[in-house]
């Protein structure tokens, strides 16, 4: 009888909030708030793919809402947070608030370093980070202008309400978690913005966070978040490898520079003097392998332990650090807040530096470790995480993992295997401590489609006759394919690489090839914000815009500016990316496949993702084109084929030509009888 009620109710309420945003009901929508309240309410685990279209925040927010209880939200990207808490929870609050006859709060909880802290911006000293700016008289301007900002009544202190302001003076008025002196040691404690947002999300229904802080908080087993009754996480086909990156140690010369600078400042005497030193011996040896390592194209980013000629100045690091970390555990006789404060972050920095560097000396089998020459940095990360996500995440509270793209080759294996959702096959595995294995029964897995109708909005030109891409980017051949069906539609083209090379040399081609036709061409450049290019590509419809990985997700432009979606090849992982080729490796020493259990399901997901930027409305028409014959040609290219959407599938270049010019005539005219009306 409560289930029978609770999907009524959920029904219920996803009509109402439907009907607030001037939406329609969608099957697929419907079939997902059941699954998810059908979580809730036995709480046991759920995967629900949901293609484009689906509605799937709603599909979740409401049975959330309904359920009552405590629910964390964790998104990938800030444009997902942005919309659910602007535009999502905000439009459908008062009409739920009146179905449900309560009152209901959301609120979102970032990380300590997203906030202005208040005891930097008012300590006498500026401490290092602040010194910068006394040195820099151009910057002193976004001081005062995020000082007028953070002390009026109201504001957030959250850097995305913020003035825009350089990435120093943001620096010199913000702390990280770990640099952090907490609430009670505090003089601003009361009015800490951090404490604030934290405090307003202890007592919220629904609670927006990102990937990163949730898996900090798995990983260290130390609670960051506010209590929840279950968690959802949304764009979870990336929440692996957000994981890695948020557990992965990093280490270069300026992070240790600064910490000895700090440490220097704070406590003058023999042991900051030895841990400069070791600061500036480390930042010389860093900067001789580099050189070295930049001049030999062939050496390996991936070590198998720290490079000899680094592994002495890394060790003296260590020593140093430890020496200060236990003066400092020490020293007692602070007891002015300011003071209380320089010590928390001097503490922080320096600890952190002995943390990694301890790890790096000691690294033994369950870790990668690796070179990155374009910022001179060591990094290192866990070879696999899945265990512990297992141990302290599916273990501890139901979860709900969704995304447009959850399958590969119609099957949930491989997410649920990188997520940690190792169901066990057997009674004695399920019985085994260190398995940690989740009892098939307590784990739901639902695709519930897309509303759009793929075959008949969109094709996928699948050309057989070019050559497969080499290491050099694309090739010639497939350069010209590219100029030829971009000029075929118009312009209205995102095109995707796996590379820079590859945008760099589309770039090249394209100026010279589109030069006499009136199709600009915005091309991404390292550094750049995505955002800004999507909006500047949406604005003007005969536009092209070429990027690389980050534009592969996330962007979503329906309608006539975005109707021909180019790829250049199946993204695979690079060869020398560190982190994949030593998953795939154990895997190939185990006796099983790493291309087939890592790199394919990896290509698989990425590709499913760019294919997905062509659809965005039951309107949008268009084609995808991959530019890759492997995908036709080679036995593996079924389960990609068969994990994107079912677009109406063709190699013939003609007809998708004549199809993309019939398409922009049709823009060009639709769009001329609207100037003339107007």
């Amino acid at each position: 009888v409560k289930y029978m009620s609770t999907a009524t109710q959920v029904k219920k309420a996803l009509d109402v909030a439907v009907q607030a945003i001037g939406g329609a009901p969608r099957t697929g929508q419907i079939e997902m708030a059941e699954a998810v309240a059908n979580a809730l309410n036995d709480r046991h685990h759920l995967l629900v793919q949901a293609g484009t279209g689906t509605g799937k925040s709603l599909a979740y927010l409401v049975p959330a809402l309904v359920h009552g209880k405590r629910v964390l939200v964790a998104t990938a990207t800030l444009a997902l947070q942005r919309q659910l808490i602007e535009r999502d929870l905000p439009k459908i609050q008062d009409a739920l608030e009146k179905e449900l006859g309560r009152k209901l709060t959301f609120a979102i909880y970032k990380g300590v370093g997203n906030y202005v802290c208040l005891q930097k911006m008012n300590a006498e000293d500026p401490g290092h980070d602040g010194e910068v700016l006394l040195e820099v008289s151009s910057l002193g301007k976004d001081a005062q202008r995020l000082r007028a900002w953070a002390e009026t009544p109201g504001v957030s202190g959250d850097r995305d309400d913020a003035p825009d302001v350089d990435r120093r003076v943001w620096l010199a008025h913000s702390t990280s978690g770990r640099e952090c002196v907490g609430a009670d040691d505090c003089q601003f404690g009361t009015k800490c913005f951090a404490v604030n947002a934290k405090a307003k999300a202890q007592t919220a229904d629904v609670v927006v966070t990102n990937h990163t802080l949730l898996a900090i908080e798995i990983v260290d087993s130390h609670p960051i978040l506010p209590e929840r009754d279950a968690i959802i996480l949304d764009e979870a086909h990336e929440f692996m490898d957000r994981t890695t990156q948020a557990v992965t140690e990093e280490l270069t010369a300026n992070r240790v520079l600064r910490a000895a600078a700090m440490a220097r400042k704070h406590m003058p005497g023999k042991a900051s003097d030895a841990l400069s030193k070791a600061a500036d011996k480390f930042a010389e040896a860093m900067g001789d392998y580099g050189d070295e390592y930049r001049a030999n194209p062939e050496e390996q980013r991936r070590l198998d332990k720290v490079p000899a000629a680094l592994e002495a100045p890394i060790r003296k690091v260590k020593e140093a650090c430890e020496a200060i970390v236990s003066l400092i555990n020490a020293d007692s006789e602070i007891v002015d807040p300011d003071g209380l404060a320089e010590r928390a972050r001097v503490k922080g920095a320096v600890n952190e530096i002995k943390v990694t560097a301890t790890k790096m000396v000691r690294t033994g089998d369950g870790y990668v470790l690796w070179f990155e020459p374009t910022y001179s940095t060591l990094y290192l990360a866990p070879l696999v995480v899945s265990p512990v996500l297992r141990k302290n995440l599916f273990t501890k509270t139901p979860v709900i993992a969704t995304s447009a793209t959850l399958t590969v080759g119609k099957s949930f294996d491989a997410i649920a295997q990188n997520l940690g959702l190792a169901i066990a096959r057997s009674e004695e595995e399920s019985d085994t401590e260190e398995s940690w294995a989740i009892d098939p029964s307590n784990v739901q897995m639902v695709d519930v489609g897309s509303p759009f109708d793929f075959a008949n909005q969109g094709m996928l030109y699948l050309p057989k006759h070019l050559p497969e891409p080499g290491r050099d980017g694309p090739s010639k051949e497939a350069l010209v394919e590219l100029g030829e069906l971009i000029e075929a539609a118009g312009g209205r083209t995102l095109a995707l690489f796996s590379s820079w090379r590859g945008v760099e040399a589309a770039d090249d081609h394209l100026r010279t090839v589109l030069a006499e036709l009136p199709i600009p061409i915005i091309t991404q450049r390292r550094g750049d914000s995505v955002g800004s290019l999507v909006e500047r590509f949406s604005k003007v419809p005969e536009s092209v815009l070429l990027g690389t990985m980050s534009l592969w997700q996330g962007v979503d432009v329906p309608g006539s500016a975005c109707t021909l979606v180019a790829i250049d090849r199946i993204p695979f992982p690079r060869p020398d990316d560190p982190v994949m080729s030593a998953r795939a490796a154990e895997i190939d020493a185990g006796g099983g496949s790493g291309f087939m259990q890592v790199s394919l399901p990896r290509a698989a997901l990425l590709l499913a993702q760019g294919t997905g930027r062509l659809i965005r409305s039951v309107d949008d028409r268009g084609v995808v084109a991959i530019l890759d014959s492997r995908i036709v040609n080679k036995r593996y290219g079924a389960i990609l084929l068969n994990s994107m959407p079912p677009l109406w599938r063709t190699g013939d270049g003609q007809v998708v030509k004549e199809s993309l010019a019939r398409l922009n005539a049709s823009y060009l005219e639709t769009s001329s009888l609207e100037t003339e009306t107007k």
